[in-house]
């Protein structure tokens, strides 16, 4: 059997390793192909054998992001607390997000400035948007809250807000003004 201490790691994995890195610093729009690759240390084949396309790639980049904050963030579901604290934890854990040194915003936000409306970067935004959404619902309807929907939509907008806040204004604490938001929204659906 291999070591896997000296198993090269596979074209895939650096290809979505330095797209990670460079379209999360510095953006989906302005880093090129072949700055990947290089980063990547492969041939161009690697990525076209692989991915078919940039698009392609970026779709990968942001399904990992949605899948790291999604997995993230679905943690609220099984913590101990009650159900409305399971709620505002979801802020508490957007907020560990931002004050990570190597935060810069959204990545769904930051990939969607230059995107058409009918691209691969709407197209998993909007999976991860709904995705956020629901995650409020289903737990604002475990706390039985009145109007699940309309509250979901409401916290989805002060997590948007919270996000961009602490890209924009350099405020990691953005996350916590608004889980003081989300807790006058939750008593006030009670």
């Amino acid at each position: 059997m291999a070591d896997t201490a000296t198993r090269p790691i596979p074209a895939r994995q650096r290809l979505l390793e330095a797209a990670d890195e460079l379209f999360y610093a510095e953006g989906v729009h302005t880093v090129g192909i072949d700055r990947v690759i290089e980063r990547a240390g492969v041939a161009k084949a690697s990525l076209y054998s692989t991915f078919g396309s940039k698009d392609a790639l970026v779709r990968a980049y942001l399904l990992g992001k949605h899948d790291a904050i999604a997995a993230n963030l679905g943690r609220a579901r099984d913590l101990p607390l009650s159900p409305e604290e399971r709620i505002l934890a979801v802020f508490d854990l957007l907020g560990a997000m931002h004050e990570a040194p190597t935060f810069r915003g959204c990545p769904f936000v930051n990939a969607s400035g230059d995107a058409p409306d009918d691209g691969t970067v709407r197209e998993v935004s909007t999976i991860h948007r709904d995705w956020v959404r629901g995650l409020f619902r289903e737990l604002a309807t475990d706390a039985r809250l009145r109007e699940a929907d309309a509250l979901a939509r409401q916290l989805l907008l002060l997590y948007d807000g919270a996000s961009i806040a602490a890209q924009l204004d350099r405020d990691p604490a953005a996350a916590a003004s608004a889980r003081r938001a989300a807790a006058a929204l939750i008593a006030a659906a009670r």
